[in-house]
């Protein structure tokens, strides 16, 4: 029983590192979107407006993927419904 509860908790682990690295490439994502919109303003100036309301709303939904990453791992880390699933069905 210890031992098929050690691989749950494992794989708990396994999924919040994995989540949480979706947030560590949106952060790369967040980056490289930037580094765009200050390219084709700089080729642009006049459109700099456009570009910037397209940002925004870029970076908000790269932002919203890695604060589902860090709410998955920090649901799978602290409050793990697998756990008391598994218990349940053990016992």
């Amino acid at each position: 029983m210890r031992e098929q509860l050690a691989y749950v908790i494992i794989t708990a682990h396994i999924t919040a590192a994995a989540s949480l690295y979706v947030g560590i490439v949106s952060s790369i994502a967040q980056a490289r979107i930037a580094a765009a919109a200050i390219e084709a303003i700089s080729r642009q100036p006049a459109a700099s407006g456009t570009v910037t309301n397209t940002l925004f709303v870029s970076l908000a939904m790269a932002e919203t993927n890695g604060i589902y990453g860090l709410l998955v791992a920090i649901i799978m880390l602290f409050a793990n419904p697998l756990i008391e699933t598994f218990v349940r069905f053990i016992a």
